[in-house]
């Protein structure tokens, strides 16, 4: 073993002192302040990590805040609890208690606080809310606190973690009482929860009981909203202030990570539960209403301008791309149910309030960038469109812009995305009414219908179009295939083949849902835009005839405004000629007692019956084909004529006229308009509700579409001219009810809201409520009725009605360049006029009476 030893190691004069040994192991670092700060700093919160406050005195002895514990003194009457010679004693107390323990007093009373805290909260009563006497109790306490800070004798770091320890039996409102009482903030006692996770859970949870029971607690009203108000404040400044100079830390880190996870968890709840379907009323029901409610302006005025934007472009975009389950196909068949009237109202109000602050520019922005960038929940995108073309009317030329850059950059890169996007798009606008975007069939043929359209570039563009028409073919609704059909892209004669070839395919598709193309209608009807059952059902029985017959009202209505025979009556006498034939003209030539003086449907007959082919060289038709198709049969006119001879000498009643004046059938079709007229009225009675105005004039607009047999108002071409006899204005009996009763709410509608704000003030709703009326099938028996009121009535018609006319006028003005001119039917008059002229034509002042009534 002697040999195995290394003298030189061991030998007692080799040995070297321990300095030298370490010296060439580690070098000696220069002393550096920021260094010596940082590692104080860390070994301060190691230290503070690891302490158990609770074993350390249990190691000295039995636990002596229970010992101290407040609860006798805050049980007692605050006032004598809470003096400054009881909070002196309990100071004295603490010093005395933690001499003899050797423990630090703050420490001490973090620890007594927290239990006494504890034991106050650990009362039954509300799970989020304290009751008054906890609130008694807890003031008190809170003013001990209070003195112990002041004193130096409290540890806020401590104490918050004393508090999550029993977090479990801790109420939200005691929480928040600290903040509002500066004992500790809301920052830092959530900062100081060691696992992230934990406390994100338990401020969700606190947070959506909270909302739940908003309404509930009326006492405390203003409590919660507080409490509500300064939660959402600390996670929006904290998840979405910009902390670049302030340096981040670990704590700030963690806690920006929370404050956002918690946002987002309300938000998923509230989209979860708007999914699932919400019974009204219900507890999942006001707590997304409530959650909504921080987005208003009233909630958010506390908020900086910077992260608040932040934060509602972050709700915006979690908005569109949560739960993206719906396919492209889906969002196709089932579109129609997303529009506005359809769409809950909760999601549309959580809409308006994110677009008010983020405005209409930035919103149509976001939905650009996330439908370039993400995948999407469709459901949500499209009715989102449908809220910022019915609420944002400045808008609809902002997403008629993005429709027109997505189409170009479709056939520029041959991007199907983009080409799915547009019509997806503008089908949605579409069904929300001329008012808001123009027909899917105007914009069809303005997109295809030329050598101008985006097609007509090359072949690949050609074919890239008829590819994506044809892959749509299988989820198409009826009414879509139909303008594809009879409204289709213009071709060059050398690639009509691939024109044929979707032709065909579209008939075959219609053939397999048991639709007629013959059969359906000439004019978009909305319910047409729905689902494929729902279409194939409401084709079945006696639609066709029921289809013809509004067919033959909507053409004789164009015919009364521009005297010349509709492009779609003459079209579908050559290229749908078994509708034509077998529907439309039984409809029209319905026999009756005619009229002394031919009305317009005598007009229309004999103008159909003697059409110019110069007509149909004006509608792009083949003027010999048109000579060859005999518009109205001879024999089958010579019947007619037979038919209404006989009907003159038995006199039937009409059954028309039976259905227009029985007030049951009236008042079943009005019900449903009135209804929504009078909800819009008290709306105006309510300042604080006009944001919400314009999504009431959507539904006003739907249930006249309604009472308008769902025909929907199209734009009028500049060609057109409404016919209109001053002397002897004439309204069209099944439109008397209805215009009487929208100018009448508009005249009440006006005095109503002018007696809280004035006109400058009350919104869009004027300017929307006009719009609805210069529908082409209303707005010539509109203007016929102001004729009568005007020019024979007006010195009879009360103030309000004058008031109200008055502002109807101004309003018609503003739609000039959008409505067609008049013909008053005078002689003397050279030309036709724009609207306000004509309005201002039938003012006339001869007499003194009839003077002032211009002047009012």
């Amino acid at each position: 073993m002697a040999g195995l030893r290394r003298p030189d190691l061991w030998a007692p004069g080799c040995r070297r002192p321990w300095e030298e040994l370490l010296a060439g192991r580690v070098k000696r670092r220069k002393h550096n302040p920021e260094s010596e700060q940082k590692l104080k700093e860390s070994a301060v919160q190691l230290l503070r990590r690891h302490l158990n406050l609770e074993d350390l005195l249990l190691e000295v002895e039995d636990p002596p805040c229970k010992k101290l514990c407040l609860s006798k003194l805050i049980d007692c009457d605050r006032a004598e609890a809470c003096s400054d010679r009881s909070s002196s004693f309990i100071g004295s107390a603490l010093r005395d208690r933690a001499l003899r323990l050797g423990v630090p007093v703050a420490l001490l009373a973090a620890r007594m606080v927290a239990y006494s805290m504890e034991q106050v909260c650990a009362e039954p009563g509300h799970p989020v809310l304290l009751s008054s006497e906890q609130r008694k109790k807890v003031a008190s306490l809170l003013d001990v606190a209070q003195y112990l800070l002041a004193h130096s004798m409290f540890s806020r770091l401590s104490f918050c973690q004393e508090l999550w320890r029993v977090q479990s039996s801790l109420l939200l409102e005691a929480v928040w009482r600290l903040h509002v009482h500066s004992v500790v903030s809301l920052q830092e006692l959530l900062e100081s929860h060691p696992e992230a996770q934990a406390v994100t859970v338990w401020l969700f949870g606190n947070l959506r009981v909270l909302c739940e029971q908003m309404e509930a607690s009326c006492q405390s009203g203003d409590t919660t909203r507080a409490m509500l108000s300064d939660f959402v404040q600390l996670l929006v400044l904290r998840a979405f202030q910009d902390n670049s100079d302030l340096g981040r830390t670990m704590e700030s880190e963690k806690m920006s990570q929370v404050a956002l996870a918690v946002l987002q968890k309300m938000l998923n709840f509230a989209l979860d539960s708007l999914a699932a379907g919400l019974q009204e009323e219900s507890p999942a029901h006001k707590a997304v209403r409530c959650w909504f409610d921080v987005f208003s302006a009233h909630s958010c005025c506390v908020i900086a301008p910077d992260p608040l934007k932040k934060f509602f472009h972050h709700t915006l975009v979690q908005t569109l791309t949560h739960s993206p389950m719906l396919k492209v196909s889906d969002a196709i068949q089932m579109q129609r149910e997303w529009s506005f009237s359809r769409t809950h109202p909760l999601l549309t109000s959580l809409y308006c309030r994110l677009f008010i602050m983020l405005s209409p520019e930035e919103a149509v922005r976001c939905l650009q960038e996330v439908l370039e960038e993400q995948e999407v929940n469709w459901q949500r995108v499209l009715s989102c469109v449908s809220v910022l073309v019915i609420c944002f009317p400045e808008a609809q030329q902002l997403v008629r812009d993005w429709v027109a850059r997505l189409m170009a950059g479709a056939f520029e890169r041959f991007h199907l995305d983009s080409m799915v996007t547009a019509f997806l798009i503008v089908r949605q606008a579409a069904l929300e009414g001329p008012a808001a975007f123009l027909s899917y069939a105007d914009w069809f043929k303005a997109s295809f219908g030329s050598s101008h359209g985006y097609h007509s570039c090359s072949k690949k563009a050609l074919v890239f179009l008829f590819k994506f028409l044809s892959d749509l073919v299988p989820w198409e609704a009826p009414w879509y295939l139909q303008v594809h059909i009879l409204s289709p892209p213009l071709v060059p004669s050398k690639y009509r083949c691939l024109l044929t070839d979707y032709i065909s395919l579209a008939r075959t598709r219609l053939a397999d849902l048991k639709v007629s193309l013959e059969n359906m209608g000439l004019y978009e009807d909305v319910s047409l835009a729905g689902g494929i059952t729902e279409v194939s059902a409401s084709l079945g029985g006696n639609q066709p005839r029921s289809q013809a017959a509004q067919d033959v009202e909507k053409a004789i209505s164009m015919f009364e405004h521009t005297g010349k025979v509709p492009a779609p009556v003459l079209e579908a006498s050559i290229f749908r000629r078994p509708y034509y034939m077998s529907h439309f003209l039984p409809a029209l030539l319905t026999p009756r007692v005619l009229p002394k003086v031919p009305d317009a449907r005598a007009a229309f007959i004999e103008s159909l019956r003697r059409s110019d082919p110069a007509d149909c060289l004006l509608h792009g038709l083949h003027g010999l084909m048109c000579l060859r198709m005999d518009k109205i049969p001879p024999s089958l006119y010579a019947a007619y004529c037979q038919a209404c001879a006989t009907a003159e000498e038995e006199k039937p009643e009409s059954a028309d006229s039976k259905m227009g004046t029985e007030p049951g059938f009236v008042e079943e079709a009005l019900g449903p308009l009135r209804a929504a007229l009078f909800q819009l009225r008290a709306l105006m009675a309510d300042p604080t509700q006009y944001d919400v105005l314009s999504a009431q004039m959507a539904v006003v607009a739907e249930k006249l579409g309604a009472v308008l047999d769902h025909r929907r108002n199209e734009v009028y071409s500049e060609e057109m001219k409404i016919q209109l006899s001053i002397l002897a204005p004439d309204v069209p009996r099944q439109h008397q009810a209805v215009v009487d009763l929208l100018l009448t709410a508009f005249c009440q509608d006006l005095m109503a809201a002018c007696s809280f704000v004035p006109p400058e003030r009350q919104g869009p709703w004027a300017t929307l409520f006009v719009r609805t009326l210069c529908g082409r099938a209303l707005l010539p028996a509109v203007l016929a009725r102001l004729c009568q009121l005007l020019r024979h009535q007006g010195p009879s018609l009360s103030a309000p009605h004058v008031l109200g006319l008055a502002a109807l006028a101004v309003h018609l003005g503003e739609c000039r360049a959008t409505l067609p001119e008049v013909d008053p039917g005078l002689a003397t008059a050279t030309c036709s006029l724009p609207v306000p002229e004509f309005l201002d034509g039938l003012l006339s002042c001869h007499a003194g009476e009839s003077m002032l009534f211009c002047l009012k």
